[in-house]
């Protein structure tokens, strides 16, 4: 904006020059000033209109005033607070070397004292004018002749911020008192540029200071996750369960964490850990429904050199790997049964043995389970052992859904804004109304959900501030999406699917769960389906598993 309107100016020149041959003409060679000064007014108001930049706005009237009226070497001082002293800012007709001697302290010569007394000072002569210190215009460069000068306080909200300098030749055939008044307009205008300029630096320190409550926020809520073990909430749901974790954290009783998929499992389990008397010793993760099943006792408890067809060395299951600290079995549900079998016996007797060993190898390890499975289902439907179950089940902690504490919302959305604001380098925050969108949203995704929708305002964000509109965009687009891939209504609160549930799915899937021993992560790899997207088919087509 500011670059067109110094374009704008660049190509006004040739019409100012026009203008003023115009104004010129006259058949006794006189100027017509009043038209003269009826211009340069119309072109000063035009300037505010074309540009708020002061350097462009405040340049074009100074020369405005000297081409046109010959009021020359206009000058804007204004006050740095840092070094308590007068400095040019604008300028037209000076030389670099004349702009830097420019400068006075408060009471020092004629702009001191108008800046100090706040009143307007018209000099009619500078030569008797004992105040004139002639510093910055040497007296030999002016004309000839007697010279007036015009200092003009420029006010901004009831303080003085600078002082407007003008020279003037006596030689011109108009009253002085004119001229007066085209200078104040001038004066005013500056003074005018400078509020709003004022307003705009305010708006940004509010945006700023915004951004810096936000961080603040963030630094407490960070402060309770690091005291709560990396768990971020406030909510009576959430404190119940981090008070059941840290109830047992010390023990060595076995924690079974039960919730929906994306409700912070692995967090919890590494609060335990943290919080527990092994937060020197490993925290080792397993996901259960990732791992092959022919692969499972190896990862689980290692194997010796030889023992199958690539077993060039012998190594550690995980078992091994968390000795002396905790292993967090994540989507236990999913366990083969013959694999139950020989994870009931390692817990049993703390002893593993690798695949094509002998040896017994004891262990010290601490187990945390986790599914979002019901496994007494299971238990039931014969897929899951009742003696596993139990001994698994020792002290069971429900996580709740996102949904069901909404209070927590804003205080992981800035968390994750933060995480956001660091990984791709922004700085946007969250409005009131952007939370209360988010607050009021159900989501099927839990806090995974949540992140990756924080993540995606921060990366689309064409303004610091993210607002309301902005974030019903998105929420609109991921109801949209999953009404169109799970082939549902738009307000149910359900996960993903790739394509619409059909009938002719089920036999399909029935085998499959049948060939994989009830395994649903497997059946869903084989149907070339995600394992929620598994899921949402077998409660929709009510698949007895």
């Amino acid at each position: 904006m500011v670059a067109q309107a110094r374009q704008e100016g660049r190509r006004s020149l040739a019409q100012r020059s026009t203008a003023k041959a115009e104004l010129q003409r006259n058949v006794h060679g006189i100027v017509d000033w009043s038209q003269a000064q009826l211009f340069v007014t119309q072109e000063i108001s035009k300037l505010i209109g074309k540009s708020l930049d002061p350097a462009f706005a405040i340049s074009n009237m100074l020369q405005l005033l000297s081409e046109f009226l010959g009021l020359n070497r206009g000058r804007l001082f204004l006050f740095d607070a840092q070094k308590q002293r007068l400095v040019i800012r604008y300028s037209y007709g000076l030389a670099a070397e004349e702009i830097a001697r420019g400068v006075f302290r408060p009471g020092e010569g004629i702009t001191g004292k108008v800046f100090q007394s706040g009143e307007v000072a018209i000099i009619q002569d500078i030569d008797a004018e004992p105040n004139y210190l002639a510093r910055t215009v040497d007296r030999d460069r002016l004309p000839k002749g007697i010279i007036s000068m015009f200092a003009l306080p420029i006010i901004v909200d009831g303080t003085v911020r600078g002082v407007l300098a003008i020279n003037r030749f006596r030689g011109l055939h108009r009253p002085l008192s004119d001229d007066l008044v085209t200078v104040r307009l001038v004066a005013a205008q500056i003074a005018q540029l400078m509020r709003i300029e004022n307003l705009v630096n305010e708006q940004v320190e509010r945006r700023t200071a915004a951004l810096t409550v936000e961080n603040l926020e963030l630094k407490k809520a960070l402060g309770q996750q690091a005291q709560a073990g990396g768990i971020i909430g406030e909510s009576m749901a959430s404190r119940a369960a981090l008070h059941q974790i840290m109830q047992v954290a010390r023990t060595v009783a076995t924690v079974l964490l039960l919730g929906e998929s994306g409700t912070g499992k692995e967090l919890f389990a590494r609060a335990l850990h943290t919080a527990s008397d092994r937060r020197d010793a490993p925290f080792v993760k397993v996901n259960c429904g990732a791992i092959p099943e022919n692969l499972f006792e190896s990862e689980l408890f290692g194997h010796e050199k030889g023992s199958f067809t690539g077993a060039h060395a012998a190594k550690p299951g995980r078992f091994e790997d968390a000795d002396g600290g905790t292993l967090f079995l994540d989507e236990v549900g999913d366990l083969p049964l013959l694999m139950q079998v020989k994870l009931l016996r390692a817990l049993q007797e703390q002893q593993i043995q690798r695949v094509g060993g002998r040896r017994e190898i004891p262990v010290n390890v601490r187990i945390v389970a986790a599914t979002n499975r019901d496994l007494q289902k299971l238990v039931a439907s014969g897929r899951f052992r009742l003696d596993l179950f139990y001994r698994l089940n020792v002290v069971p902690v429900h996580l709740p859904a996102l949904r069901a504490r909404p209070e927590d919302i804003p205080a992981l959305a800035r968390h994750f804004l933060s995480l956001a604001n660091g990984t791709f380098q922004r700085q946007a925050i969250l409005g009131p109304g952007a939370l209360d969108q988010l607050v009021r949203f159900p989501w099927p995704g839990n806090i995974r959900q949540l992140q990756n929708i924080v993540e995606r305002l921060v990366l689309l964000a064409e303004r610091q501030e993210i607002e309301a509109a902005d974030v019903r965009a998105v929420l609109q687009s991921e109801r949209t999406a999953d009404t169109m891939l799970a082939g549902m209504p738009v307000d149910a609160p359900q996960t993903r699917s790739i394509r619409p549930v059909r009938e002719d799915e089920r036999a399909n899937i029935v085998e499959a769960l049948e060939e994989c021993g009830g395994n649903k992560s497997r059946t869903a790899q084989r149907l070339g389906l995600t394992l929620r997207q598994l899921n949402y088919r077998i409660k929709v087509l009510e698949i007895a598993v």
